[in-house]
């Protein structure tokens, strides 16, 4: 029986590594779209998204701090997707970077700040859909390069 996980006896990389790393970048491929167009675009860019009035000076009054924390997340995503389908097994620590900062970013929204109830239900509905992302790929470029499929 083959396995879903081929390993690298086999010499073939398996389908789900594609499948996986193509998604990867374009999913993360949003975030830096997303922290440029806020840092250069401005209000007029964030009420095209949807945002209210409320969540445009929540993003303001963010400490430069968190800016970076944001910068980190967001790039250190899509360096880790390229590196991914790159095979190189520094993808492992550059999503867990991410991951470490979207984490940040959630301690700040949701203790440091009022990010909770200015943001809304969406934004908790969103925020947990990035953790899983983000857990999913330090798993994933984990495992890959375990089994040989990252050098």
């Amino acid at each position: 029986m083959v396995s879903i996980m081929s390993d690298t006896r086999s010499g073939r990389t398996p389908w789900h590594y594609w499948v996986v790393g193509v998604i990867g970048l374009l999913w993360n491929s949003y975030g830096p779209f997303d922290y440029t167009m806020t840092q250069t675009g401005g209000d007029a860019y964030l009420r095209g998204v949807g945002m209210t009035d409320p969540q445009i000076a929540y993003l303001h009054a963010m400490p430069v701090w968190m800016t970076g924390v944001w910068a980190i997340g967001v790039w250190a995503g899509l360096l880790g997707a390229i590196l991914l389908l790159a095979r190189r097994r520094l993808a492992f620590p550059v999503f867990v970077a991410s991951l470490a900062a979207f984490l940040i970013s959630l301690v700040y929204s949701y203790g440091l700040s009022n990010g909770a109830a200015v943001m809304g239900d969406t934004a908790l509905i969103m925020n947990g859909v990035i953790l899983a992302g983000c857990l999913f790929l330090v798993w994933y470029s984990r495992m890959m390069a375990a089994r040989g499929f990252l050098r």
